[in-house]
């Protein structure tokens, strides 16, 4: 649904940037995973497009409110960085589908990279919910690039931190480390979130030691409903097909071990539809 939020709080995170905005109906229909489409620049502007923001955080407060996190990577970002309480946004929400949860208590691994480590505290609350263990993996490049680090002390069973400059926890990413925490834990099922590379690494990993893994993709998404085709990856789906699917859409949580990482942002020859491929598989 489209709202118009009024601002309710803003707050710098390290090198992030958190904006809480009432939304009474998104809040209503938010599952973890979701996430929101957010119109920049106002009423004048030539930035047509919305920005996609994976949701933070839920509150009943004033109806309902999200928060999302952000850092600033151009003049969309840059504006939103600029509202105040009380000013006004408009928002389309909750968008994509939500991560699957276990249906009995498990061990999880939650990892996440800069702030895409944002989207996973509903997730963890909704797991804490259903009897599961949860235990974090989070990095960043520096330790003001690690999100919410004290939280998942608070929540986890146990919290790894890495750097790649070493200035917070261990030096390294989290695929370092990765291997390690699910071995300890004897982890039954990952997720993450974060840029598409960690995403990779971190579905190597839970491949080689053959637990599920779901994974929250962050790819530029221009309208967020399905329309545009800007974030299409290529997937395989249950017949052994891939297929260009929309990740606003049909993801953006996805089986870590269907995307085909190495493919992001070509279309391989065997998809369907492809030269290659596409009319062989079509039946």
């Amino acid at each position: 649904m489209q709202v118009t939020g009024t601002v309710l709080t803003t707050r710098r995170v390290d090198a992030y940037h958190a904006l809480t905005v009432v939304a009474p109906g998104i809040a209503e229909r938010f599952r973890p995973g979701h996430f929101v489409g957010v119109a920049v620049g106002g009423a004048r502007t030539s930035m047509l497009t919305r920005r996609a923001f994976f949701v933070h955080d839920v509150k009943p407060d004033y109806g309902g409110t999200v928060e999302f996190v952000f850092s600033v990577r151009g003049p969309g970002t840059a504006w939103l960085a600029e509202r105040r309480a009380r000013d006004t946004l408009d928002l389309v929400g909750p968008l994509g589908r939500p991560f699957p949860l276990p249906r009995d208590p498990v061990t999880c691994v939650l990892v996440g990279a800069e702030h895409g480590s944002a989207t996973l505290f509903t997730v963890a609350d909704a797991l804490q919910g259903r009897g599961c263990r949860v235990d974090f993996v989070l990095g960043g490049v520096s330790a003001d690039r690690v999100f919410g680090a004290l939280r998942a002390r608070r929540m986890g069973e146990t919290t790894t931190l890495t750097t790649e400059d070493g200035s917070l926890g261990m030096r390294g990413r989290v695929t370092d480390v990765l291997p390690g925490v699910i071995a300890d834990v004897r982890a039954d099922a990952v997720y993450a979130c974060g840029p598409m590379p960690m995403l990779r690494g971190v579905t190597a990993v839970a491949v080689e030691f053959d637990i599920p893994v779901q994974v929250a993709v962050e790819e530029g998404m221009a309208c967020g409903i399905g329309v545009c085709m800007t974030c299409v990856l290529p997937v395989i789906g249950d017949d052994g097909v891939t297929r260009m699917v929309r990740s606003c859409v049909e993801g953006p949580v996805f089986r870590g071990e269907r995307v085909r990482f190495d493919d992001v942002g070509t279309i391989p020859f065997d998809a369907l539809g492809a030269p290659g491929g596409g009319t062989r598989n079509a039946g």
